[in-house]
Protein backbone atom coordinates (compact mmCIF):
# COMPACT_ATOMS: atom_id res chain seq x y z
CA UNK A 1 0.00 0.00 0.00
CA UNK A 2 1.31 3.33 -0.82
CA UNK A 3 2.00 6.22 1.70
CA UNK A 4 -0.98 8.95 2.14
CA UNK A 5 -0.62 12.06 -0.53
CA UNK A 6 -2.28 14.74 0.90
CA UNK A 7 -4.09 16.94 -1.51
CA UNK A 8 -3.86 20.57 -0.51
CA UNK A 9 -5.44 23.71 -2.67
CA UNK A 10 -4.00 26.92 -2.04
CA UNK A 11 -5.35 30.23 -2.21
CA UNK A 12 -2.27 32.75 -2.92
CA UNK A 13 -2.40 36.72 -2.69
CA UNK A 14 -1.33 37.59 -5.88
CA UNK A 15 1.21 40.33 -4.35
CA UNK A 16 3.09 38.76 -1.78
CA UNK A 17 2.35 34.76 -1.52
CA UNK A 18 2.18 33.89 -4.92
CA UNK A 19 5.23 35.68 -5.32
CA UNK A 20 7.08 34.25 -2.12
CA UNK A 21 5.98 30.66 -4.05
CA UNK A 22 7.52 31.88 -7.51
CA UNK A 23 10.88 32.21 -5.72
CA UNK A 24 10.79 29.45 -4.02
CA UNK A 25 10.42 27.85 -7.83
CA UNK A 26 12.91 30.11 -9.29
CA UNK A 27 15.39 29.44 -6.75
CA UNK A 28 14.83 25.70 -6.99
CA UNK A 29 13.86 25.29 -3.12
CA UNK A 30 12.65 21.67 -2.69
CA UNK A 31 9.22 21.03 -1.06
CA UNK A 32 6.56 18.69 -1.80
CA UNK A 33 4.07 18.74 -4.79
CA UNK A 34 0.82 18.19 -2.72
CA UNK A 35 -0.08 21.64 -3.58
CA UNK A 36 -2.55 22.87 -6.27
CA UNK A 37 -2.40 26.90 -6.62
CA UNK A 38 -5.35 29.24 -6.89
CA UNK A 39 -4.06 32.48 -7.29
CA UNK A 40 -6.23 35.29 -5.98
CA UNK A 41 -5.46 39.41 -5.87
CA UNK A 42 -5.75 39.50 -2.40
CA UNK A 43 -6.91 37.12 0.50
CA UNK A 44 -9.44 39.45 1.90
CA UNK A 45 -11.07 38.80 -1.51
CA UNK A 46 -11.61 34.59 -1.10
CA UNK A 47 -15.34 33.90 -0.73
CA UNK A 48 -15.79 31.18 1.43
CA UNK A 49 -17.61 29.14 -0.31
CA UNK A 50 -14.41 28.48 -2.50
CA UNK A 51 -13.13 27.11 0.99
CA UNK A 52 -16.01 24.78 1.02
CA UNK A 53 -15.65 23.93 -2.52
CA UNK A 54 -12.41 22.34 -2.45
CA UNK A 55 -13.12 20.11 0.71
CA UNK A 56 -15.97 19.38 -1.25
CA UNK A 57 -13.91 18.37 -4.62
CA UNK A 58 -11.25 16.17 -2.27
CA UNK A 59 -8.79 18.26 -0.90
CA UNK A 60 -7.48 17.37 2.43
CA UNK A 61 -6.34 20.40 3.45
CA UNK A 62 -6.60 23.86 2.18
CA UNK A 63 -4.16 27.02 2.72
CA UNK A 64 -4.62 30.40 2.29
CA UNK A 65 -1.38 32.71 2.32
CA UNK A 66 -1.34 36.57 1.93
CA UNK A 67 0.56 39.79 2.78
CA UNK A 68 1.93 40.32 6.51
CA UNK A 69 -0.22 42.25 8.39
CA UNK A 70 0.64 46.16 7.38
CA UNK A 71 2.14 45.26 4.11
CA UNK A 72 -1.72 44.52 1.98
CA UNK A 73 -1.41 46.09 -1.22
CA UNK A 74 -5.06 47.02 -0.39
CA UNK A 75 -4.72 47.95 3.00
CA UNK A 76 -6.81 45.44 5.34
CA UNK A 77 -7.66 42.00 3.07
CA UNK A 78 -5.42 40.44 5.00
CA UNK A 79 -7.54 41.19 8.11
CA UNK A 80 -10.68 40.72 6.64
CA UNK A 81 -8.99 36.83 5.78
CA UNK A 82 -7.69 36.60 9.34
CA UNK A 83 -11.43 37.04 10.56
CA UNK A 84 -12.90 34.99 7.96
CA UNK A 85 -10.83 31.97 8.40
CA UNK A 86 -11.31 32.08 11.91
CA UNK A 87 -14.95 31.64 11.83
CA UNK A 88 -14.54 29.19 8.90
CA UNK A 89 -12.52 27.42 10.99
CA UNK A 90 -15.55 26.82 13.69
CA UNK A 91 -17.37 25.84 10.71
CA UNK A 92 -15.19 23.10 9.59
CA UNK A 93 -15.30 21.19 12.80
CA UNK A 94 -19.44 21.85 12.57
CA UNK A 95 -18.92 19.77 9.36
CA UNK A 96 -16.48 17.27 11.11
CA UNK A 97 -13.63 18.39 9.70
CA UNK A 98 -10.71 19.35 12.07
CA UNK A 99 -9.83 22.43 11.58
CA UNK A 100 -6.48 22.41 11.33
CA UNK A 101 -7.06 21.30 8.06
CA UNK A 102 -8.05 24.89 7.04
CA UNK A 103 -4.52 27.14 7.59
CA UNK A 104 -3.79 31.12 7.05
CA UNK A 105 -0.09 31.90 6.94
CA UNK A 106 1.70 35.35 6.03
CA UNK A 107 4.41 35.06 3.51
CA UNK A 108 6.25 37.61 1.63
CA UNK A 109 7.35 38.46 -2.19
CA UNK A 110 10.81 37.54 -0.59
CA UNK A 111 10.15 34.59 1.37
CA UNK A 112 10.55 32.11 -0.85
CA UNK A 113 11.88 29.57 2.00
CA UNK A 114 9.07 30.55 4.28
CA UNK A 115 6.53 29.39 1.65
CA UNK A 116 8.57 26.36 1.06
CA UNK A 117 8.20 25.61 5.00
CA UNK A 118 4.82 26.37 5.19
CA UNK A 119 3.95 23.62 2.50
CA UNK A 120 5.82 21.34 4.42
CA UNK A 121 4.72 21.50 7.45
CA UNK A 122 1.08 21.28 5.79
CA UNK A 123 1.64 18.22 4.08
CA UNK A 124 3.19 16.71 7.46
CA UNK A 125 -0.20 17.97 9.75
CA UNK A 126 -2.19 16.53 7.20
CA UNK A 127 -0.42 13.50 6.95
CA UNK A 128 -1.01 13.07 10.81
CA UNK A 129 -4.91 13.39 10.52
CA UNK A 130 -5.24 11.08 6.77
CA UNK A 131 -7.52 11.85 4.22
CA UNK A 132 -10.08 14.05 4.42
CA UNK A 133 -13.56 12.84 5.21
CA UNK A 134 -14.95 14.22 2.59
CA UNK A 135 -12.16 12.73 -0.07
CA UNK A 136 -14.28 10.37 -2.71
CA UNK A 137 -12.59 7.07 -2.64
CA UNK A 138 -10.55 7.42 0.73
Amino acid sequence: MTEFEPRIVGFLCNWCAYAGADLAGVSRIQYPPNLRVVRIMCTGRIDPVFIFEAFRSGADGVLVAGCHPGDCHYISGNFKAYRRVLVLKRLLEQFGLESERLKLEWVSASEGDRFATVIKDMVKEIKKLGPSPLRAGG
